[in-house]
């Protein structure tokens, strides 16, 4: 049995050794400047190479953590992950970025790219490339976006990104509020009333200028129909008339674009 113990310990004293001669991974950026890791990462970004420039980025941060160029690999990791599609981690990059350095000078980028990151998860490719209607989906990528955009608006009003993110603060009120409006829409569908009628005073309440709320009134002017409470029907009815003089669905007979509303490039 000793002689077994003593095999045994022989035979893992030589693999360790083994181990130990194992040629180590060629690291091309060993004694690369930080000017020279940064110069590569930036023409890799460039160039659309984001894995690669991501890898570069990061041996920046780690072997230069206390540099300026050290921070800016940290916001154009974010850049980098945001151009590759890959949201989650963009925004994580981008929350790292604004915790660590909240003072510095392109922190308001930061949270331009984090609304940015979450705006274009909540369309996605399979979005641009579909009908299904963004109303459908779950609009937490939406909010995130919009509660982004509305740090920046916030804190940083005289910011250069601030005007764009204005634009599509607006344009997720109404993505918002057509979700709503959807689910109200499906509740009608299957004669759940009472929801439905909730679900379109909420749209109503949160997001009182959107462009949605045209048909949020329409809903809540046919659930209390449903329900027979005729006094608020009518006032419903009179709210959407007042607000909404000319609109079809007055009419019976409401003209939908064939593309959703939000694929403007098919209007």
């Amino acid at each position: 049995m000793l002689i077994v113990r003593s095999i045994l310990a022989l035979l893992i004293g030589v693999l360790i050794g083994a181990c130990g001669l194992l040629p180590e991974a060629d690291d091309e950026t060993k004694g690369w400047s930080a000017q020279k890791i940064y110069n590569e990462a930036k023409d890799n970004l460039n160039n659309r190479n984001y894995e690669q420039a991501i890898k570069y980025y990061q041996k920046l941060e780690a072997r230069y953590s206390y540099g300026r160029f050290a921070q800016q690999a940290q916001l154009e990791i974010a850049y980098a992950y945001y151009k590759d599609n890959e949201a989650v981690q963009a925004v994580a990059a981008t929350e790292r970025f604004i915790k660590l350095h909240p003072n510095h000078p392109n922190v308001d980028y930061a949270y331009y790219l984090k609304g940015l990151a979450n705006f274009n998860e909540d369309l996605g490719w399979a979005g641009y490339l579909s009908w299904q209607d963004l109303t459908e989906r779950d609009p937490k990528a939406a909010s995130e976006a919009f509660q982004a955009f509305k740090d920046l608006v916030t804190r940083f009003p005289e910011s250069r990104y601030t005007p764009d993110a204005i634009a599509r603060m607006n344009y997720l009120l109404n993505a918002l509020a057509s979700h709503e409006v959807h689910v109200a829409r499906y509740y009608m569908k299957r004669s759940a009333y009472v929801a439905a009628a909730n679900r379109a005073q909420f749209a109503l309440k949160t997001y009182p200028q959107a462009p949605a709320n045209e048909e949020g009134l329409l809903i809540l002017v046919n659930a209390y129909d449903a329900l027979g409470m005729n006094v608020l029907r009518d006032d419903a009815e009179r709210v959407m008339k007042q607000n909404f003089p000319n609109s079809p669905y007055l009419k019976g007979d409401p003209k939908k674009s064939s593309a959703p509303w939000w694929q403007i490039w098919n209007w």
